[in-house]
């Protein structure tokens, strides 16, 4: 009978342990599930909004120095992700301050009239290693017209005081005149002051917010 007792005993401890095994990744494979799609917030002191005109022979920078963003990045289903971003116009700066009073007036963005200029995806698609379609509508003195950003993914990692950043780099070039950003000048033997395609690139540091708490259950009297 001991015999009998000894040999049910050690054909059960494999079947347990491999039970205990298989519960304990199905539960890993759910936390990383419920960590798929991660949410975070655009840092702006680490991140430009930049863009380039040309202007008569070289082109000319600038960028915004005031915005707001958040990105939902889901690893397990890129579709799933998103990018929602809000940039104050009366923020431009091309290091020229007489040039940037004429970008806030009516010939160009009338940041009075349409102090927001925004971003939001419609549609996140992988196109290669580390690099995404991002389809969304932007809005420029009130006119809504679609754009592609093409997005490199630059690395995520810790960032020293706990937390997880991750770096992104997206690009596209747009038609100021679908915008009415409008104003421009002819030169003596043709050929304007201004070019209508404006370049786009956009450096994004962006910090990982950590996931709501869950609601406590109620004590019960």
């Amino acid at each position: 009978m001991s015999a009998c007792r000894s040999r049910l005993v050690r054909s059960i401890r494999p079947v347990s342990a491999a039970l205990v095994l298989g519960a304990a990744l199905l539960l890993g494979a759910a936390a990383g599930e419920a960590r798929a799609a991660d949410s975070y917030s655009i840092d702006p002191a680490h991140s430009n909004m930049g863009f380039s005109v040309r202007h008569f022979f070289s082109k000319v920078p600038g960028h915004f120095t005031k915005f707001e963003g958040t990105i939902t990045y889901d690893t397990q289903d890129v579709a799933k992700s998103s990018v929602n971003v809000s940039i104050d116009t009366a923020s431009i700066d091309t290091t020229e301050p007489k040039r940037d009073t004429h970008l806030k007036s009516p010939d160009f963005f009338d940041a009075e009239k349409f102090p927001k200029i925004t971003f939001v995806s419609s549609k996140v698609t992988p196109a290669g290693p580390n690099k995404l379609k991002v389809d969304g509508t932007l809005t420029i003195r009130g006119v809504s017209k679609p754009v592609t950003l093409d997005v490199d993914l630059l690395g995520t990692g810790p960032d020293g005081w706990g937390g997880v950043r991750s770096g992104f780099e997206a690009r596209t070039k747009i038609n100021r005149q679908d915008y009415g950003v409008a104003w421009n000048k002819v030169v003596e033997g043709g050929g304007t002051v201004l070019s209508d395609d404006v370049d786009i690139v956009l450096n994004v540091e962006a910090i990982r917010q950590a996931p709501p708490k869950a609601a406590e259950a109620p004590k019960k009297g």
